[in-house]
Parts: structure tokens; C-alpha cells; sequence
């Protein structure tokens, strides 16, 4: 393997290092944090005290009874006590395990609005709806509605109204409320269950994000450990309750949202049910709720980029696509480049393969010049080999400046095999960030796995090792064996460099390195990996068919010719050269003045 294509390697391997120890640490967590406001117990099940409620006392008494809307993608229930949501059951999904996918249920997750009431704000939890519609399963490109009303006897009135369209995964929600002297809250809380097979990463990922008025995307940090509040100073577009592919969303159709604080508490590592408590809150002004200003769109989906981009403005900022500068690539690239080979190609592993046939294809011009930059390398061995056993190894400088005279004297620029290297490490990033975010892939399954959006366990311990972990991903395994393939092909071809560090070794090294950092990656992922490097083998045999190497010495030693008799124009890399030449010549000769005039 030569030098160049170990830089790009190396580049890969710190990025790939970097990403492993940038992010957070899975730490245990401190004991349980009690419960505050928006977390307490679901107060539809707490003790009722009449007397605190006032006005509300009336209406705090009666029977809850269910009612369901629910188009070919969802279900929703709601209950007349409160006027408010008990679950939202996901039709098409399922858990890691094949059990529903509930993404809101009552018993850990709630929404509910807080009015005024004097000294004592009620929750509407504990109140009970006159109900108006609902249990409708509602057909494609129409829409289903239930109204909550409440009327108190002081003349206030409040109504809740659910919207329902036949298809997709957004419930709108309008609130009006007349009569009420201060303004009302809306409290969200959601308890982040087991949806997914890998526990770490689910914790880990999930967040609230939230897109503020001034079109400035952010959200609570993603540590698997502790508690973190937060007071937004702007208003609020939407906010988010984002899992590892599945998210729950609350937008402002109206009005922003406003007065709003935001909460993370994850919980420690032997907790495998609940393992994230995400909260919100929201002031809603008395003036919005009395001028039906108080309308809201609810998303409860799955975290898909094609889904999102329609729920709300930047919405789709939720699926992550890398750093800013790798995101444009995934995001006008790759995400429709996906899109455009999943309309007719329903197993996502053969997508996989052509998917890297494209890319490949695409990139054959710049792996043509780096194969070309590399020839030349091999043409000039002997040379170099010959100026090195001239002057020996002892003065690398002087060593340095000869094989530079050579690459001046026929043209060549050594570093022309690694601009192409260098090129190609944003698409390698890119799918490194992209897959382990791409919903498509979830619980899709290929060859021996059963999910290419988690690794593949067919290999399981049944215990935890360092680094390591429980298992050994097969898939893994295999591209780690055709990276040290990869290596072995190039080796072939490529001179030992002579220098301290033994880059073919090196090139052994690195999967080695590769395979511990993406043990636990998705399956997808490592598939993608150990296709284009096969690919690559593939491809550079076939590139090799077309380089006759005879030419491009007899290519090079007229160029010898040609520059040394003036017929040829240096080019700005040997220009560039021989300034650094002359310049280092001159810093040596400085240099040994000064070193005899300090002996005299």
C-alpha cells in the first residue's frame, strides 16, 4: 500500500476514532431523580380534592370512557376525562421484539393542559368532556374529528378538538377557552421505551430538539446519565421528543410556542424499560386560547426524512446527516440517490450493492488518476532506490531534496495520488453518519440479519468484553477480512517505502483497528463497507488491464528530456519544488557558515 492511500486511511481512522471518543460516554447514572411538575403522577389517577378545585368541582366527577379515530397508519385513543390522549398505537411498526409499537401510552406518557384557578391551577386530567364524534375509522382523503367540551358555571367554557386525516401520522389539536383570567400550560411528558434491539444507542440518542423563531435548530444534550433542564429565551416553532427512529412532535400551527422549558432525566443502565424521561412545557396566552389562536399539530411517526420534511419547517432537522459540511453530500446526494433506488428495489441489501456500483462509477475518474499517480510512483522506484543507496538513509534531508529533483526533473507530482484519496473521504464520512440514521433500514432484514439498521449477534457471548462488547458482528468480520484483502492486493504492487514507519504493516493494522469501532455499528453499514471495498479490488483490476506501465516510463523520461531542455513548461507543482529546493539549499549552506565560524 503506498503512502498516499494511507493518508486517506489514516484520515478515516481519526475521523472514525474521533466520532468513537467525541461522543458521550455511556455513564451510570445517579439514583432516580424524583419526579418534578411535569413528571408527577398522572394526575388523572391522583386523590381529588374538591375543595382546591373550585368552579372545577363540578366537572370532576363522572365516568371516562374511550374514544378511538384512527386512519391506516395510526390509532388514536382518547378519553373523556380530560379530553385527552391514552395512547397512540403505530399500525405498520413493530418493537425489536414483535410486540405493538406504542409510541404515547398512558402509564408513562401524557399531555395534558393546566388552566387557571386562583392560587391553585387545575389540570384537566382530573375533569371530565361531554365527547362530540370520535370512533371513526377514517378513509383515505377524508378526515375524522372528536370534540372535549366542558362548560363551568361561571361562564367559562372549554373546548378540545382532535383532527384526524386518513392517512399519515399527524393529529391536529385546537384548543379554545373563554372566560379564563390568566393563561393556560401544556405539560408533555414521554417515557422512552425499548423500541430497538440496541439499548445503548437508543438511550443515547434520544433528546428533545426544538427550532426556535429565529430559524435556530438545537436540542438537550444526548448524555446517557443525569438530568438537564432548560429555559428557551426565544419562542419556539416546533419541538421535538426524538428517539432513536421514531419521533413525537408538537408544532405551533397558529402561534409560536412559547414560555417553553425543556427537560432530559435518563435513568441508569439496568433500567431497560424506561430508559429516558423527556419533557416540555408550554405557556399558552389567555388572548390565543380565547381568539382560537390555540391550534397545534401533534406527530407521533416514525423519524424517516421523507415524512418530516412535510410535518413542519426544518423539521427533518431531527434526522441527523452528519457535521454541517458532510450534510449537503447526505442531504442532495445520498438521502435522493436512496430514495431513487428504493422505488424499485424492495431488498435493501442488493440497494446496498448498487448503491456502492454508483458511486463507484461515478468516482472511476479520480481512481483512474490515483492508479495512474501511483504507477508513476513504481516507475520511479528503481530510481529513488538508487539515490538512496547513493547517500544512504543517515541525512533525510538531503535524501528528501534528491527524490524531489527527480519528481521535478521527469514532471511528476507525488502528491497527485492523493488529491483523489482525499476526495473521496467525504462520501466514506457521509455514509458513516448517514446509515446509522436511515429509518429505511430498520428491521430490515438480509442474509443472516434480521435488522440492518443494529449489528448482527449471530456470534453472541452471552457476556460483555472491553471494546468489545457481547458479541461479534459477522458481517464485520467479513469486511474486516476484505480490508486486510485490500491491503494485501496493493501491497503487491507497491514498494516498501524504506522510511521509520512500515506502511504496509500499517495497512494491516488499521481494519484490525476498524473492526472494534464498528462491532456494534449497524449491519448496513459494514455490508456497505465490505462491498465497496471488494469493488475497489475489482475495479482497480480492471484499471490495470488499461496501464501499460512501459509507456508511462517512456512517457516520463521525454518529459526528462523535454524540461531539461527548456521544450516543456515547468509545471507550478515543479516550480513550486524548486523554490523549496533552493531554499533549503540555502538554509544548509547557512547553516554550515554558521557552524564554522563557530569552530574559528
Amino acid at each position: 500500500m503506498d503512502r498516499n492511500t494511507i493518508i486517506g486511511l489514516l484520515l478515516i481512522v481519526a475521523m472514525l476514532l474521533g466520532y468513537q471518543f467525541l461522543m458521550p460516554e455511556e455513564k451510570p447514572a445517579p439514583p432516580k431523580a424524583q419526579p418534578t411538575e411535569i413528571a408527577k403522577k398522572n394526575p388523572a389517577e391522583a386523590p381529588v380534592d374538591t375543595l382546591a378545585l373550585g368552579q372545577f368541582a363540578g366537572a370532576a366527577s363522572g365516568t371516562a370512557q374511550d374514544i378511538v379515530l384512527e386512519n391506516k397508519d395510526i390509532r388514536v385513543t382518547l378519553s373523556t376525562q380530560g379530553g385527552r390522549i391514552k395512547n397512540v398505537l403505530l399500525k405498520n411498526y413493530k418493537t425489536f421484539d414483535q410486540k405493538p409499537l406504542y409510541l404515547f401510552e398512558e402509564k408513562g406518557s401524557r399531555l395534558n393542559l393546566e388552566l387557571p384557578n386562583g392560587a391553585t391551577p387545575v389540570n384537566t386530567s382530573k375533569l371530565f368532556f361531554a365527547a362530540n364524534g370520535g370512533n371513526q375509522q377514517v378513509a383515505e382523503g377524508q378526515t375524522g374529528s372528536v370534540t372535549f367540551a366542558l362548560t363551568l358555571p361561571g361562564g367559562q367554557t372549554l373546548q378540545q378538538q382532535y383532527t384526524l386525516a386518513g392517512s399519515g401520522f399527524s393529529l391536529l389539536y385546537d384548543v379554545v377557552a373563554k372566560n379564563f383570567g390568566g393563561n393556560a400550560r401544556l405539560l408533555w411528558s414521554h417515557e422512552v421505551n425499548r423500541t430497538e434491539k440496541d439499548l445503548s444507542k437508543l438511550r443515547n440518542e434520544s433528546t428533545v430538539n426544538y427550532y426556535t423563531a429565529d430559524d435556530s435548530f438545537d436540542h438537550l444534550s444526548q448524555n446517557a446519565s443525569g438530568t438537564e433542564e432548560k429555559t428557551l429565551e426565544q419562542p419556539a416553532r416546533w419541538i421535538s421528543f426524538k428517539q432513536m427512529y421514531f419521533i413525537s412532535g408538537l408544532v405551533g400551527e397558529s402561534t409560536n410556542l412559547s414560555g417553553v422549558k425543556l427537560k432530559s432525566t435518563a435513568y441508569p443502565d439496568n433500567n431497560e424499560q424506561n430508559l429516558k424521561t423527556l419533557q416540555a412545557e408550554v405557556s399558552i396566552p389567555s388572548a390565543d386560547l380565547a381568539a382560537g389562536r390555540g391550534k397545534f399539530k401533534l406527530f407521533f411517526g416514525p423519524n424517516d426524512y421523507k415524512l418530516t420534511k412535510q410535518v413542519a419547517e426544518n423539521f427533518d432537522e431531527n434526522v441527523y446527516l452528519g457535521y454541517a459540511f458532510l450534510k449537503p453530500l447526505n442531504k442532495y446526494v445520498f438521502v435522493p440517490l436512496f430514495y431513487l433506488l428504493g422505488g424499485f428495489i424492495s431488498n435493501y441489501g442488493i440497494l446496498i450493492v448498487l448503491l456502492v456500483l454508483v458511486i463507484k462509477l461515478v468516482l472511476t475518474p479520480l481512481t483512474y488518476r490515483s492508479y495512474i499517480s501511483m504507477a508513476k510512483m513504481r516507475v520511479l522506484q528503481p530510481e529513488i532506490n538508487a539515490i538512496k543507496e547513493k547517500l544512504g538513509e543517515d541525512d533525510a534531508q538531503k535524501l528528501q531534496q534528491e527524490q524531489m529533483k527527480l519528481y521535478q526533473q521527469v514532471g511528476v507530482n507525488p502528491l497527485s495520488g492523493c488529491v483523489p484519496q482525499l476526495l473521496t473521504l467525504p462520501i466514506l464520512m457521509s455514509v458513516f453518519f448517514l446509515f446509522p440514521n436511515l429509518f429505511e433500514l430498520r428491521q430490515q432484514p438480509f442474509l443472516w440479519s434480521n435488522d440492518l439498521s443494529s449489528y448482527d449477534d449471530l456470534i453472541h457471548f452471552g457476556f460483555s468484553l472491553p471494546v468489545l462488547g457481547n458479541h461479534l458482528s459477522l458481517f464485520t468480520l467479513m469486511m474486516t477480512a476484505s480490508s486486510i484483502l485490500f491491503a494485501w492486493y496493493n501491497n503487491q504492487t507497491t514498494p516498501a517505502s524504506g522510511g521509520p514507519v512500515d506502511y504496509k504493516t500499517l495497512g494491516y493494522i488499521m481494519p484490525v483497528v476498524f473492526f472494534f469501532i464498528m462491532n456494534s455499528f449497524p449491519a448496513g453499514l459494514a455490508w456497505y463497507y465490505l462491498v465497496s471495498n471488494l469493488i475497489t479490488i475489482g475495479q482497480q483490476q480492471v484499471i490495470k488491464r488499461f496501464v501499460d506501465e512501459d509507456k508511462i516510463r517512456a512517457v516520463l523520461n521525454e518529459n526528462r528530456k523535454k524540461i531539461a531542455s527548456g521544450e516543456k513548461k515547468k509545471s507550478k507543482f515543479s516550480e513550486m519544488l524548486e523554490k523549496q529546493l533552493k531554499a533549503a539549499e540555502e538554509a544548509k549552506k547557512q547553516a554550515e557558515s554558521q557552524q564554522q565560524k563557530k569552530k574559528k
